[in-house]
């Protein structure tokens, strides 16, 4: 039989009513078994224990799945970063805001998760870099950027996505926005300015925003970036406004670019880290090299394939 590995972390989404994913749950395993799999669980103990988990299995394992938030996919994805031959990876989203679930079409039922997973189709992907750190789908550093770190669990687990939007108010009305000079250079061309903050992405949906980028494709080698250089409250609340009735691209003060390579240096090292998918990133550098790791082997839902990706009859680089 094949090899299945379920990575759960039982801190990921709201506490109430969570479906218990584990070598208890008879459905589960059933739906394994039928599949052809023998399946391990682990569970997380201990902040970057997926990564360990992931970079210490046998290569024999023919899928490994990620339950939890979007953080605990970058778990996940970084220990398989650390591999010499990489394993197949799939997410079941179990977390607050799931915003790679939701792009990559699943809902909010684990087990017919479950199923577009185990009838899902192994897609080569794009994944971005930060000075070589992988990340699935954002990072960005600023203005509202600590929201997604910063959140205390126990709010999370109480209120859900709203306890995000509670914290973004705090950050909007309650403290200043600083700017951040820095140089950044993209196909060639350098640019130099005061930014509030940066947003760099492979997403169609951050923040649980919808459409927050239009059609983005997991395999075109490219990735969106936009820096804002807006600092007073009025004029973020104006833009924000703006940003839900039309894409970012259209937004004043942002500054948007779409590329396979960004490098950005600021003047001064930051005073707060960056956020990848929704976890803090800690540096002491000034450089950041942004690139993309092509081919990073994933499940995908079937009926996304035709959404999200680059068919293979279209001319790309």
């Amino acid at each position: 039989m094949k090899q299945a590995v379920v990575i759960v972390n039982p801190h990921s989404g709201k506490g109430k009513n969570k479906e218990t994913i584990d070598e208890t749950s008879s459905k589960y395993l059933s739906l394994f078994k039928r599949h052809g799999y023998e399946v391990t669980f682990y569970k997380t103990t201990y902040p970057k224990h997926a990564s360990d988990i992931v970079k210490n299995l046998p290569e024999e394992i023919d899928l490994v799945i990620s339950v939890g938030g979007d953080g605990t996919l970058n778990e996940v994805m970084t220990g398989n970063f650390l591999r010499k031959k990489r394993l197949v990876i799939a997410h079941l989203p179990y977390g607050t805001t799931n915003d790679v679930g939701a792009m990559f079409g699943y809902g909010k039922h684990p087990y017919k998760n479950l199923k577009l997973i185990l009838t899902g189709v192994v897609k080569g992907i794009d994944i971005c870099t930060i000075n070589g750190h992988p990340f699935v789908y954002s990072a960005g550093f600023g203005k509202f950027m600590n929201v997604a770190y910063e959140t205390s669990r126990k709010l999370k687990k109480r209120l859900g996505r709203r306890a995000y939007i509670i914290e973004a108010l705090r950050d909007l009305f309650g403290r200043k926005t600083p700017l951040y000079e820095l140089t950044y250079e993209v196909d060639g061309e350098k640019y130099h300015g005061l930014y509030s903050f940066a947003l760099i992405s492979n997403a169609n949906r951050i923040a649980g925003i919808r459409h927050f980028y239009r059609d983005v494709k997991l395999n075109d080698h490219m990735f969106e970036f936009v820096f804002c250089n807006l600092q007073s409250k009025k004029d973020i609340m104006r833009s924000l406004l703006y940003l839900s009735l039309n894409d970012i691209t259209k937004v004043p003060g942002f500054y948007f670019h779409k590329t396979d390579h960004v490098r950005i240096e600021f003047l001064d090292r930051l005073k707060k880290p960056w956020c990848l998918d929704g976890e803090s990133y800690h540096s002491d550098s000034r450089i950041y090299d942004i690139k993309i790791e092509k081919d990073v082997p994933m499940v995908i839902a079937e009926h996304m394939i035709e959404k999200m990706f680059v068919q293979e009859d279209e001319n790309h680089e």
